[in-house]
């Protein structure tokens, strides 16, 4: 008798979405200076990098506000779009378009989106960096079924709904750069890869009073890698079937899955005119597998390029200069570049230190006239408290690793009903997460702070509040956390995509 993966077993709703085969393994060494995941090479001649204007992902009006809450409505669907100058390509996305649409929100206001279903598959929609609750969170269960399904209300449960359902974002938390996604159990990846993820930005009266960047000062650039085939649509890796007779063997995309033509806001390698004052670049990786170590090209006089004013969870207590930044699938590092510091006319890079070939390089500034600018980096940005180890009630060790079959956290795989931990609301807790290659373990519900990193203390990329903790491999790191406000079922996962998708996910359940 054959043993089908869970995976295969469900694969019938999108096995037909994106098809293809895989490329070679780049499972990076011990020194973890690349990524883990296999590289599919486009079939298609790709364009010059540099000739494509950068986009900006619209902004979304609400359909209407009262006055404590905007209401928005998205719809999720195919469009067929040019993302290689002259191929068209279909992609799914938030209102046709990928990135899907900007969402602008207050701090303590609430936002309510409405998701309609306009997809051939399920979906599910998770505010990454919301503390929310969670029936609205996004679980991989709790599934939006395609419109062709719509016979009634939504199920009261809120664990199906038929259509179209609403997501309730209280927003109780600081400024920060969030994004949305798709989050369905055991397809996440393939998912995002045809284009479901958006930004959604949220500001506060604390951010209002700094004389940083602002309008079209603040640039969110989504990062993300893919491959094209032949006729122009999007390759990912579908499941061999030959590999289903062949226990024990691993799927060829094991390990995550790399694109060799590197976008930002949707454009392959654009290029962006900017004046020559101070930015604001609102940094996500949103690819599957693919690390980042971003650097200017070439350096300002003096260097450090990249002034970090943010992480995941909003600002930090005070600035940090890099020359380079290293990040992570998932995570996001707001940063100011003084582009005053070039001469007008000159051209800058944004370039990969872990890449090679076409993924060597992300994007290019062209550098416009002098203009009067206003802005300022503060020394002092926030006012945060860290939290204390003496606080924590528990530590908790997390192992993640590979098992050969798929992915797992303290040797097991995901199970929708299983509780890992229970948290107590209102309690700390330290985790001390270990991995064996790389892993961007992202916790849903509470942003964290990092306290260490094997035997030394956090790393230069670990400051400020975060959701998302890059793991090196064969690394151990220590997060501290306190959960707070929303009883109920979460998960935490590695945010590589195909790991996650291969069941490196945990519950935990806050009370």
């Amino acid at each position: 008798m054959t043993r089908l993966s869970r995976r295969a077993l469900l694969g019938g709703a999108v096995g037909a979405a994106v098809a293809g085969t895989v490329g070679v393994p780049l499972v990076s060494g011990l020194a973890g200076s690349s990524s883990t995941g296999t590289l599919l090479t486009s079939r298609v001649p790709l364009p010059r990098p540099f000739t494509a204007p950068l986009p900006v992902p619209p902004v979304l009006a609400p359909v209407r506000a009262d006055a404590d809450t905007d209401f928005y409505e998205i719809v999720q669907r195919p469009a067929t779009v040019e993302i290689l100058p002259g191929v068209p390509t279909t992609i799914w996305g938030y209102n046709g378009i990928f990135p899907g649409p900007t969402l602008v929100s207050r701090s303590g206001r609430t936002t309510i989106v409405r998701h309609r279903n306009e997809l051939p598959v399920p979906v599910v929609v998770h505010l990454h960096g919301g503390h929310t609750p969670p029936q609205h969170d996004g679980y991989p269960t709790d599934l939006i079924l395609p419109t062709g399904t719509l016979t009634g209300h939504p199920d009261p449960s809120g664990v199906v709904a038929r259509g179209q359902r609403d997501y309730e974002y209280p927003l109780l938390q600081r400024a920060a750069t969030l994004w949305y996604h798709d989050h369905r159990m055991d397809f996440t990846g393939p998912a995002v890869w045809r284009g479901l993820a958006g930004f959604h930005l949220v500001h506060d009266s604390e951010e209002d009073t700094l004389p940083l960047p602002r309008g079209e000062l603040d640039l969110p650039l989504m990062i993300a890698d893919r491959s094209f085939d032949a006729d122009g649509s999007l390759r990912y890796p579908s499941l061999d079937p030959t590999l289903l007779h062949r226990p024990g063997v691993q799927e060829p995309y094991h390990a995550g899955v790399l694109g060799d033509v590197i976008l930002v806001n949707g454009a392959p390698w654009p290029i962006a005119d900017v004046p020559a004052v101070r930015h604001r670049l609102r940094l996500l990786n949103a690819s599957n597998a693919r690390r980042y170590r971003l650097s200017l090209d070439p350096p300002p006089p003096g260097g450090g390029a990249l002034v970090q004013i943010g992480a995941d969870g909003g600002l930090l207590d005070r600035p940090v200069v890099h020359d380079t930044i290293e990040i992570a699938p998932a995570q996001r590092y707001d940063v100011i570049v003084d582009f005053g510091r070039y001469r007008t006319g000159q051209e800058v890079t944004l370039v990969n230190g872990f890449g090679s070939g076409t993924a060597a390089r992300v994007m290019r500034f062209r550098i416009g006239a002098r203009v009067p600018d206003d802005t300022a980096i503060p020394e002092r940005l926030s006012e945060t408290v860290p939290l204390r180890r003496l606080d924590a009630v528990v530590t908790r060790t997390m192992v993640f690793q590979s098992t050969g079959a798929g992915w797992t956290i303290n040797g097991q795989p995901f199970d929708p009903q299983h509780a890992d931990v229970r948290p107590q609301l209102g309690s700390v807790e330290i985790w001390r997460l270990i991995s064996d290659f790389h892993h961007p373990v992202h916790l849903h519900l509470s942003a964290f702070q990092v306290l260490s990193r094997g035997t030394g203390g956090p790393g230069p990329y670990d400051h400020g509040w975060k959701d998302t903790v890059d793991l090196r491999p064969a690394e151990e790191v220590s997060v501290i956390v306190r959960f707070e406000r929303y009883a109920g079922r979460y998960v935490f996962h590695c945010h590589n995509l195909e790991h996650e998708d291969m069941m490196m996910m945990g519950n935990f359940q806050t009370r």
